[in-house]
């Protein structure tokens, strides 16, 4: 699992960063020298380095990589950035399965959780300013059915909550029984946990259930 530590200062320059580099050559690596001569010469730029080596579009070196060249097919741009910020926040996208939907405050509040409070409120903020940024400039008409999570109600209360966790349900109703002329029905569900080695996604995860099901 992932949850990227990049982030930006300001996401003024987002959409226009992106629009520059569709329009141009694909270069062999994209640097600080690279962005200034598009335009982009505030040091605040420089951050988007880092931020697109997360989203898979350059590796360590800042060479592009095939992700890059699809990138730069203007009907495929958006697509590809929402597959690159699911990779880069997979723990987000483990606890809500529609991360991309969520506010601002909501979008704290995860990666407080997910942090484990070692980051300040400042940077929190940032991370999910960048985040949602991102989001918006993303095409997620192809991941939309893939992130839709069907809701599993039982008789008095919903499990909503945990599936947007990223946790999978399942239930099976037992046949009925009578006991002293009286029909009794029994519920067994099954919570299917997302593979991660980030104990936060379980905690939360716990918590959905001990609020909503205990």
């Amino acid at each position: 699992m992932a949850l990227t530590g990049a982030y930006l200062q300001t996401t003024k320059n987002l959409q226009g960063i992106i629009n520059s580099l569709v329009s141009a050559k694909a270069p062999e690596r994209l640097t600080n020298k690279f962005l200034e001569d598009l335009g982009y010469k505030s040091t605040n730029d420089r951050v988007y380095i880092s931020v697109f080596k997360a989203l898979g579009l350059l590796d360590e070196n800042a060479v592009p990589t095939q992700r890059y060249h699809q990138f730069l097919d203007q009907s495929e741009t958006g697509k590809v950035l929402a597959i690159g910020i699911q990779e880069a926040y997979e723990d987000l996208f483990a606890l809500r399965k529609d991360a991309q939907t969520l506010s601002i405050d909501e979008l704290k509040g995860k990666l407080k959780t997910l942090t484990q409070g070692q980051k300040s409120d400042n940077t929190i903020t940032l991370m999910a300013n960048t985040f949602k940024a991102l989001c918006d400039a993303a095409d997620w008409s192809t991941t939309q059915n893939s992130n839709q999570t069907k809701k599993i109600p039982t008789d008095s209360t919903s499990i909503e909550n945990v599936a947007q966790t990223g946790a999978t349900t399942s239930q099976n109703i037992e046949p009925p029984k009578h006991i002293d002329g009286k029909m009794n029905l029994h519920y067994n569900i099954q919570i299917h946990l997302p593979e991660t080695t980030n104990m936060a996604v379980y905690d939360a995860i716990f918590q959905s259930l001990q609020k909503h099901l205990i």
